[in-house]
C-alpha cells in the first residue's frame, strides 16, 4: 500500500535541503526526477520552506520503499546537523501525477 511521508524539520535550511539533495544524487545536484533516489518506489517528492524550517512530502510506493530510504537519508541527515524528526505516516487513498 502507498504512503505518504510528512516531514516538517524545524531549523532545517534551505542550504541543508539543497546539500541532502545533491548527495542523493550521488553529486549531480538537484532532484529532478524519482530516478534520482537511491532507492526504488518513490512516486513524488515535494519540498518547500516552513515558517520555523523546511517541509518535504514524499509519496512511497509501500512503507518498506520508505524505510530503505530512511538507511539511506538518515546518515547524510546526520553528517549535515539536521535536526532529527519523526515523520507523519499515512496511508494514501488517492495519487494524481501528471
Amino acid at each position: 500500500m502507498a504512503i505518504v511521508a510528512v516531514f516538517e524539520v524545524p531549523g532545517m535550511t534551505q542550504a541543508q535541503y539543497e546539500q541532502s539533495a545533491d548527495k542523493v544524487t550521488g553529486g549531480r545536484g538537484a532532484v529532478t526526477s524519482s530516478g534520482d533516489w537511491p532507492v526504488p518506489g518513490l512516486i513524488s517528492h515535494t519540498s518547500a520552506p516552513a515558517p520555523d524550517g523546511w517541509l518535504v512530502v514524499d509519496v512511497w510506493e509501500s512503507e518498506e520503499a520508505f524505510q530503505q530510504f530512511g538507511e539511506f537519508i538518515i546518515p547524510i541527515l546526520r553528517e549535515l546537523g539536521v535536526p532529527e524528526v519523526q515523520p507523519k505516516i499515512y496511508p494514501v487513498h488517492t495519487v494524481v501525477t501528471r
